[in-house]
This record gives structure tokens, sequence and C-alpha cells, in this order.
């Protein structure tokens, strides 16, 4: 997995990335399968906002959120992210275990 953490307006210290990582790891425990990850954190006057753009086999996942905490808007980001995750593994391989039960139940009639 390729990351790459950008601020605009905002330094990015070290604290911050191990926290936006420690985070992401809740994205890799459920899909392993990602390429690529950008991260861009930026502040305007009061408003603080983040956005990750998630690249996955097939498909790229977008997701933003703005606060007046950058840590609370990283929590919503993720939370964002992961149920677009979840709904993205469960379109590419949820198919393929009804097909396989389907095709149990077509043999166990046909057999009878």
């Amino acid at each position: 997995m390729n990351l790459a953490i950008s601020g605009h307006h905002v330094a990015v210290t070290p604290a911050l990335r191990q926290y936006i990582t420690g985070k992401l790891e809740r994205i890799r425990r459920h899909f392993d399968q990602v390429i690529d990850v950008n991260v861009i954190v930026s502040v305007d006057k009061l408003v603080q906002k983040a956005e990750i753009n998630l690249h996955v086999p097939g498909r790229d996942l977008f997701a933003e959120c703005s606060g007046p905490d950058l840590y609370a808007a990283i929590d919503e980001l993720i939370d964002k992210l992961d149920r677009q995750v979840a709904k993205y593994k469960a379109q590419r391989f949820g198919f393929a275990h009804e097909a396989i039960k389907h095709q149990d139940a077509v043999e166990a009639v046909g057999s009878e």
C-alpha cells in the first residue's frame, strides 16, 4: 500500500502522520487489497478539512469531511471510508457465494 499524506496550510507532523496511519489500519483490516492511498488535510480559516482518495482494484473510493477539529474530521472520514470499503467488498465478493449455494441446491433437486 502506497501512502501519501499532504497538508495544505497545515504542517503534517509525525504525530498527525501516526494518527492517520493508525486509523487506516482499520481499513486494511477489513480489505487488504488497497493499492494507493492519498490523504490531504487542509485548514481554511476555522474549517479544518480532511479527504482521502483510496485506489482499490477496479475502483477509486473518495471521502471528505470537515469540521472545527482536524482529529474529529479524520475520525468521521475513516468511518465514511470504512462503510464504502465494506459496500465495495460486498459487491465484489458477495455474489460468488450465492452462485455456489444456488448451484448446490440445483444439483440436490436434480439428483432426487
